[in-house]
C-alpha cells in the first residue's frame, strides 16, 4: 500500500472507503491463498472471504496494532475455513477431510509469506516515526552494494565515528516502537496476533 499501515487502517475506521478499498486490494489474496488450501470451491471461498470482511468491520474499532491485521486475517480465514468444511461434512455422507488435518497441513510458505508481511508492515510504520536523519543513515546502510562509511559521512554531514553508535541508537529507537516490540511479543511459537478479541468461529 502507499500510504502507512496505521493511516490506512485508521481511515478505513472513519469510513473512508478508499483505504477500506485499499485493504481489501492488499489481503484478499492472502485470504483467497488460505482458502484455496482448505480446497475451498469459489463459492465456499467467497462466502468465507465476505464473512472474514465483515467480521473485520466489526473489530476495526477495537484494533490496537495495526501490524497485527494480517495475522488477524489468516486467523480468522482459517476458523471460517474450518466452518464451511464442518457445515460440508456434516450435509454430504462419506468421509471428508478434518479441518483441523487440512489446518496441519497448510504449507509452511503461507506461515512464512504472512510473517514476513507482518514485519513488513511493523518495520515500515516503525521506521516512519523515526527523525529524518536518522531513515536516511538506515536507508543508506540497507542499501546494496554497501556505501563507504566515508561517503555516508559525506552525505549526512556527520564524523565517521558517529555512524556506528547511530546506527545502535537507531535500532534501540526502532525495537522500543509498539508495532515492533508487539510483534516481537507474538513470535512466540503459540502466540496469534489478535484485533480486540479473536473473532469466534460460528
Amino acid at each position: 500500500m502507499h500510504d502507512d499501515l496505521t493511516a490506512v487502517v485508521t481511515r478505513a475506521r472513519d469510513g473512508d472507503k478508499q483505504a477500506w478499498d485499499e485493504l481489501v486490494d492488499q489481503y484478499a489474496p492472502l485470504i483467497w491463498s488460505i482458502c484455496r488450501r482448505y480446497r475451498l470451491g469459489r463459492a465456499d471461498a467467497d462466502d468465507v472471504g465476505q464473512s472474514v470482511w465483515l467480521q473485520l468491520v466489526g473489530h476495526l474499532g477495537s484494533l490496537r496494532n495495526p501490524a497485527a491485521l494480517p495475522g488477524w486475517l489468516a486467523t480468522t480465514t482459517q476458523r471460517e475455513c474450518g466452518r464451511v468444511l464442518r457445515a460440508a461434512r456434516k450435509e454430504a455422507p462419506g468421509p471428508w477431510p478434518d479441518a483441523a488435518y487440512i489446518a496441519a497441513t497448510v504449507p509452511d510458505a503461507v506461515e512464512s509469506g504472512l510473517l514476513r508481511a507482518e514485519r513488513h508492515a511493523a518495520l515500515r510504520e516503525a521506521f516512519a516515526h523515526l527523525p529524518t536523519g536518522s531513515r536516511q543513515l538506515i536507508s543508506l546502510l540497507l542499501q546494496d552494494p554497501p556505501v563507504p562509511y566515508a561517503e555516508i559521512s559525506a552525505r549526512l554531514g556527520i564524523p565517521v565515528g558517529s555512524i556506528g553508535p547511530t546506527r545502535a541508537r537507531c535500532l534501540r529507537q526502532l525495537r522500543r516502537h509498539p508495532a515492533i516490540a508487539a510483534l516481537i511479543n507474538a513470535e512466540a511459537p503459540t502466540a496469534a496476533p489478535h484485533i480486540g478479541q479473536p473473532a469466534a468461529a460460528s
